[in-house]
């Protein structure tokens, strides 16, 4: 297959009337029969959101980092950390010492090679450099210090046992790459086109339109779950930015591109009957959720809390608007999908507006103005809550998000509900305590040690910014600590969960529904496959069919 013309701008004013609504099920259509494998071609894949970078401590950075550079480990579908960079690994006795074996004679592809130096200089940079603030916030607190035994092997120290170490290594935020490139280019270059050992290299990126990757022919270091070896198979991917999800699907169905990310709920089973493939990940770590600001508000009561909670029936709201494709999530701490996932937590709340009632009463919230809205001493109960409108919450959940105003409304909370642009969201807006009451969001993990970074404490005198709540709970994070260093699995789980069992009980977060990582393929491409860790688009073993 050849390379096609790139008119998506000329599909979109038409996409409205070639898409036809309909309703839709939690199902995914069969992969399209096996036909002979063609080598060579362009994949056109149409994606929702641009990073600023490739590499970075975005999801959406670690979705294209992901094709550019390996890393040292990958999780196969079973869960399970396999090698990729790293062919074996080992922990000492006391669980402070990691020791990783690299693979043989791979390359960069500016040509200089992987050793254990630059394995150790690319950890160094995650956590002293500002490599990305994800990175840090995983390592940060364990990370001592990364040697070279000798040219294949690199030796990790830890301050305190870190058992799923591996397990979160094989997040895309810890992609390799080449110290060389790293000390001898501008930060705008490495920015742009960061240089790894990867299936693809960057070739140009047209800022708002494209970003174009080519195949590295001298790729021999794919993962262990890879379905083959040496060089992928397509010439190149073209990875556009196509904001608008009616768009997307439409140039999929008029064979603009071959791929899109992101399918809308009402247009899943439409987009499957219609002969794509479907594919459909359930993001572990922090699903959507909203985090109560504990620190200064109304939501200092615990009682007001749990009254938005029990006002609200999120599974309803989910369900219609997501029909029967975005899965519910009751739990506030970490997705269904998370080891270590208590139900329990997830079953704390459900709808009982009498029983909000009875809260909000005895915490004083007696009155009502002319809109419904419960007062107390001549103050409404008016709450902020802003999202990230199209790049941490897509249409789908500004719908659900709208659901959720208009349900707690009718137990006399008025919600302000307040899209922020994207770049307003990343330059810090709605940041502060005092600039909102809840916080809808994400954070994508392998673990259930995502609670460490959205509730454990400041260190140095300075308050962890990943703690929407604003506030410390030192039972929690003593429960959370001692979880992230229990070696035995089970124990460990275990921990965790007493640790969202915390949350549901003082209503400091609740779930609302999982985050999706969704594909659309067309039926002449096969290969394409979702990474185990996060769920983005994987195209080393892409290849079309005839």
């Amino acid at each position: 297959m050849t390379s096609r013309p790139h008119s998506i701008a000329a599909i979109a004013a038409a996409a409205a009337a070639l898409l036809t609504l309909a309703g839709c099920a939690a199902t995914t259509a069969e992969s399209a029969p096996a036909g002979e494998l063609v080598e060579g071609g362009t994949i056109t894949y149409a994606h929702q959101q641009e990073p600023a970078c490739v590499f970075g401590g975005w999801i959406e950075q670690a979705y294209l980092s992901y094709n550019v550079l390996d890393s040292l480990v990958s999780l196969d579908a079973d869960h399970e950390v396999v090698p990729w960079l790293a062919e074996s690994w080992s922990v000492s006795d006391n669980g402070l010492q990691w020791t990783f074996q690299l693979k043989p004679d791979v390359k960069f592809t500016d040509g200089s090679d992987l050793t254990a130096e630059v394995v150790a200089y690319n950890f160094d940079y995650w956590v002293n450099q500002g490599g990305n603030s994800t990175a840090f916030a995983w390592l940060g607190g364990y990370y001592e210090s990364a040697e070279a035994v000798d040219d294949l092997t690199v030796q990790v120290d830890l301050s305190k046992p870190y058992p799923r170490l591996a397990d979160n290594l094989t997040q895309g935020y810890f992609g390799i790459q080449s110290q060389q490139a790293l000390e001898t280019r501008t930060a705008e270059e490495n920015c742009a086109a960061p240089i790894g050992s990867g299936a693809f290299v960057v070739d140009h990126w047209d800022r708002g339109q494209e970003i174009v990757l080519t195949r590295n022919d001298d790729y021999t270091s794919p993962p262990a779950n890879a379905e083959h070896t040496g060089p992928a198979y397509v010439d190149e991917v073209v990875w556009k930015f196509v904001s608008d999800a009616t768009t997307r699907v439409a140039a999929l169905k008029s064979g603009e591109v071959d791929a899109i990310y992101d399918v809308p709920a009402v247009q899943w089973d439409a987009t499957g009957d219609a002969g794509f493939e479907l594919l459909k990940y359930v993001t572990p770590g922090r699903p959507q959720q909203l985090t109560f600001n504990t620190a200064q508000g109304v939501f200092t009561d615990e009682k007001v809390r749990q009254a938005f909670a029990y006002a609200i029936d999120r599974e309803e709201i989910v369900e219609s608007i997501g029909r029967g494709v975005i899965p519910y999530e009751g739990n506030g701490g970490v997705s269904q999908t998370t080891p270590g996932y208590s139900q329990k937590a997830a079953d704390w709340y459900s709808q009982d507006v009498d029983k909000a009632a009875e809260l909000l009463d005895e915490a004083g919230w007696t009155g009502e103005d002319s809109d419904g809205t419960r007062t107390k001493d001549g103050e409404p109960l008016q709450v902020t809550l802003p999202y990230f409108a199209g790049s941490i919450i897509n249409a789908d959940g500004a719908s659900i998000l709208q659901g959720v105003q208009e349900q707690a409304a009718k137990s006399g909370f008025k919600v302000d509900l307040i899209p922020v642009p994207q770049a307003e969201a990343f330059a810090g807006a709605y940041s502060q305590p005092d600039e909102r009451d809840i916080y809808p969001g994400y954070w994508t993990a392998v673990t259930s040690g995502i609670l460490h970074i959205n509730w454990g404490a400041g260190t140095g005198g300075e308050p962890n910014h990943w703690n929407a709540s604003f506030t410390e709970y030192p039972e929690l994070q003593a429960i959370i600590l001692e979880a992230n260093s229990e070696p035995d699995v089970d124990a460990q789980n275990a921990l965790y969960e007493q640790a969202q069992e915390y949350i549901a009980e003082h209503a400091l977060a609740i779930g609302v529904y999982d985050r999706l990582s969704t594909l659309a393929v067309s039926p002449g491409l096969q290969g394409v496959w979702q990474e185990n860790a996060q769920g983005g688009p994987t195209f080393y073993d892409a290849h079309f069919v005839q």
